[in-house]
């Protein structure tokens, strides 16, 4: 079975490494020839998982013909907000009926749409079969072999169960669930209050705060995610609580340590230039706080962080309207 992963970045090499270990055929295709090269000669992707010793499955390459060609399933890892433009420049390439598989975590910052909003969006005319993988996943222990656990989501529960066996192994456990919309959103949603956790962590708030930050931050996910059709009960779930704990919490976490440099003081400009992976809540918060007032959802976590990210608020500030805010019950 070959499989086309598209984005060599942390998460998509990560996963190719999995799936490659399973005896897959792994195509990951590359944007640019010298990475595909350096992998090839390597046999490393030192940018994203430097001392990690790639399988021969996987063979790097910038042909779109040649990746794609002959696969049975499509594995997205790219940015959210570069995914539209890559389904676009992809679908001459793409079979009938495609099963598509995303990985990335985000909302699009001009339209509010989502993941799978934007495949049926580019792709509706192919009908393709579509499937959100989400879940608490640092792409360093994934590849390491450590306990994993993940979500499929997926509308057609026959699909989800053959994904579920085809990315399953001894230490990365798949389950599937036919809400797609709350396994995205939760996906999503998470990074921005991980955002505001480490920016909590970085003003020495402590334990206490942190724990309020995800318990409150949940809340918000579901409010917005029954807006959206959503379930609530999926944001109790891996993709929910899961990866929401670990992004708010784990050293690993890119947007965690972007609000860790907010906390510090450090100008979000200055953040961005200095990082060189993309940290997917920066943008997200300015998608989910433009969702929450055109459907009139009550998002104060994510209305501070977006104030201290894009009008300039003192993280103190924000800070202390979120505590003073009229008391009601839970």
């Amino acid at each position: 079975m070959k499989i086309a992963v598209v984005g060599g970045g942390s998460w998509g090499t990560a996963l190719a490494q999995m799936l490659a270990g399973k005896g897959y055929d792994i195509s990951l295709l590359v944007r640019q020839q010298h990475v595909a090269d350096a992998i090839t000669s390597t046999r490393m992707n030192s940018a994203y998982l430097p001392g990690v010793r790639l399988h021969a499955n996987i063979r790097p390459t910038t042909d779109r013909a040649g990746a794609l060609g002959d696969a049975s399933c499509f594995l997205f890892s790219v940015p959210c907000q570069f995914f539209r433009a890559t389904l676009r420049e992809l679908k001459p390439l793409l079979p009938q009926g495609a099963v598509i598989v995303c990985s990335n975590k985000g909302i699009e910052m001009d339209s509010g749409k989502t993941v799978s909003d934007m495949v049926h969006e580019e792709l509706g005319d192919i009908a393709p079969r579509f499937a959100m993988l989400s879940g608490p996943s640092f792409a360093a222990d994934v590849v390491r072999g450590m306990p994993t656990a993940i979500v499929m989501g997926c509308e057609d529960p026959e699909l989800g169960r053959e994904l579920r066996e085809i990315f399953s192994t001894p230490s990365f456990r798949a389950y599937s669930c036919t809400d797609v919309r709350g396994v995205e959103l939760g996906g999503a949603f998470k990074n921005v209050i991980a955002i505001a956790a480490g920016m909590s962590d970085g003003m020495g708030f402590g334990d206490n705060a942190r724990a309020a930050l995800i318990t409150r931050g949940l809340a918000e996910m579901s409010r917005l995610g029954e807006a959206m059709g959503a379930r609530a009960a999926t944001f109790m779930g891996l993709s929910g609580m899961g990866d929401l704990v670990l992004t708010c919490t784990g050293d690993l976490s890119r947007n965690r340590r972007v609000g860790l440099r907010l906390g510090q003081g450090v100008p979000l400009t200055q953040i961005l230039d200095e990082m060189h992976q993309v940290a997917e809540g920066v943008k997200t918060t300015q998608a989910v706080h433009a969702l929450g007032q055109r459907l009139g959802v009550e998002l104060p976590i994510t209305n501070a962080m977006h104030a201290v990210m894009y009008d300039g608020k003192d993280p103190q500030s924000a800070w202390q309207e979120l505590m003073t805010r009229d008391l009601k019950e839970e």
